[in-house]
């Protein structure tokens, strides 16, 4: 009978011999390095097999890569809380570009037809125009360049190319939407145990650090930040998956359906109270609408509006919930002229758009907010605080960056618009109705907060608008109405 390539059993096995040697090898140089890093030389020795197992699932299926990516934009947020600091930032660039690696090694089963969508020109563009940034003269410190491109467009041109012509199936999607809803549903309850129990000794370390205690705690009261970036980062995120609940609330047939879906959308928009982002309301000012524009429910349009105009009117002119902190923060939203900080980004604004007018490029990717207070900190860039994506953006690629940025969103979400209105199957048009109004929910935040460039969103974002635009991938249409393809297989009449 014929054996084995490879038995453990057989002692004479040149396979044996190599792996026992190799087992040894790495025993003893693990225990080196334990021996001379302690504890963190203990955590090498264990993270680094399981490492080596991911890189090489990763390299043999791109798709675990995107889960990856995914899983990981939550994470870098738990760094808060690990003993040593973490570059979670680097690890996702470095997942993000063995992923692209892994499309072109498996590139016989890859789709690269999906590369001829408009979206994908759309970022292309966008891409090429921050690479082009790289050699603009008045950036004061060059290699800032790489820290905010990353955000920017980097990201973005990689989850397009994978995302694109990887095979992704229904399920996959399936798998990354109920993964995004189940870590927001634990950021809510971290927040929750923040707001109403307490903070860890990390959270307080964190919160005494910087300017973080200012922006967070306000007249005594916390703004939970959850494991989130910042309480603005959280209470987007919050405002946003709460759309998407609500949106399935009314997409979904079965009650019991309905019911978990409430439930979750109370959890999620009760994590949006108690983080006090007020400009996360226009979240859903702005997703909600979009989503019944959507769905062309103009009757179901006007009623939200019946119902939303006396609720805006009892915020405006009554103070009737006041003396709760989060119905104030969100009354305050709604009045931003009586509000100090929102006059101060105005003044801001028009400083900045003295110095922009002669820079038409503006003063390099790099230059503003935290890299330009490392990097540069004696330029005007860095001196002024955006307080805005658009304006960030403004800053650090001038009128003309700025002018692609928004064209490009805007194509998007038209492109995503025509996409959607000629699905038939009717699981992926809730999912991509949601996918959708959140985009544009969290596009309109933008102009207050920087939430299109931090993890998790821009993650979902980059992901979830590349699977918009080429959604008509997983359509399934009903029993008796054949296919485009199978309508052009149908013999001609010959007269």
């Amino acid at each position: 009978m014929a054996q084995s390539a490879f038995s453990l059993t057989r002692p004479n096995s040149g396979q044996f011999w190599m792996y026992s040697l190799l087992g040894a090898l790495y025993s003893v140089g693990m225990g080196y390095l334990v021996s001379r890093m302690g504890p963190l030389g203990a955590g090498v020795a264990i993270l680094l097999p399981i490492g080596l197992v991911i890189m090489i699932v990763l390299m043999m299926e791109p798709r675990f890569g995107l889960f990856l990516y995914l899983h990981l934009s939550f994470i870098v947020g738990l760094t808060r809380f690990f003993p040593v600091e973490f570059p979670v930032g680097l690890l996702i660039d470095g997942v993000l570009a063995l992923t692209l690696v892994s499309t072109l090694v498996n590139g016989s089963r890859m789709e690269w037809r999906g590369m001829r969508s408009p979206a994908f020109a759309l970022v292309t563009i966008w891409f090429v125009y921050t690479l082009i940034e790289l050699l603009n003269p008045e950036a004061p410190y060059r290699p800032a360049w790489f820290f905010h491109v990353r955000p920017f467009s980097m990201h973005w041109f990689f989850a397009a190319c994978i995302v694109l012509v990887t095979p992704i199936t229904r399920n996959d999607i399936r798998i990354m939407v109920n993964s995004w809803l189940g870590w927001s549903f634990l950021a809510a309850l971290w927040a929750f145990k923040q707001q109403y129990i307490g903070l860890t000794t990390n959270e307080t370390i964190w919160l005494n650090s910087g300017n973080n205690a200012v922006t967070h705690l306000l007249f005594g009261q916390l703004r939970s930040f959850s494991f989130y970036s910042d309480a603005a980062q959280f209470g987007g995120e919050m405002a946003g998956v709460t759309v998407v609940a609500v949106i399935r609330v009314f997409e979904e047939k079965k009650l019991l359906h309905k019911l978990f879906f409430l439930a979750l959308a109370l959890v999620y928009f009760w994590g949006y109270a108690v983080s006090g982002t007020r400009s996360a309301l226009f979240v859903m000012l702005a997703g909600f609408p979009f989503y019944l524009l959507l769905k062309r429910d103009f009757l179901k349009l006007a009623i939200g509006v019946v119902m939303a105009v006396p609720l805006v009117l009892l915020l405006l002119y009554t103070s009737v919930g006041s003396s709760n902190y989060q119905v104030q923060r969100m009354r305050s939203a709604l009045t931003p002229m009586n509000d100090p900080s929102f006059i101060l980004r105005l003044q801001n604004q028009q400083k900045l758009k003295g110095y922009l007018s002669h820079y038409p490029f503006g003063a390099g990717i790099g230059t503003s907010t935290d890299m330009g207070a490392r990097f540069s900190p004696w330029h005007w860039a860095a001196q002024t605080p955006p307080d805005s994506w658009y304006v960030e953006l403004w800053i650090e690629t001038g009128q003309v960056g700025l002018t692609l940025y928004i064209l490009m969103i805007l194509g998007l979400v038209g492109l995503g618009v025509w996409r959607v209105w000629q699905l038939k199957d009717p699981w992926l048009i809730k999912i991509m109705y949601a996918f959708l109004a959140e985009f544009v929910g969290m596009a309109v935040m933008a102009y207050s907060n920087p939430v299109l460039g931090q993890f998790p969103t821009d993650t979902i974002i980059f992901i979830s608008t590349m699977l918009i635009v080429t959604c008509y991938r997983w359509d399934i249409r009903p029993v008796n109405q054949p296919s485009d393809v199978t309508l052009q297989k149908l013999p001609t009449l010959q007269l």
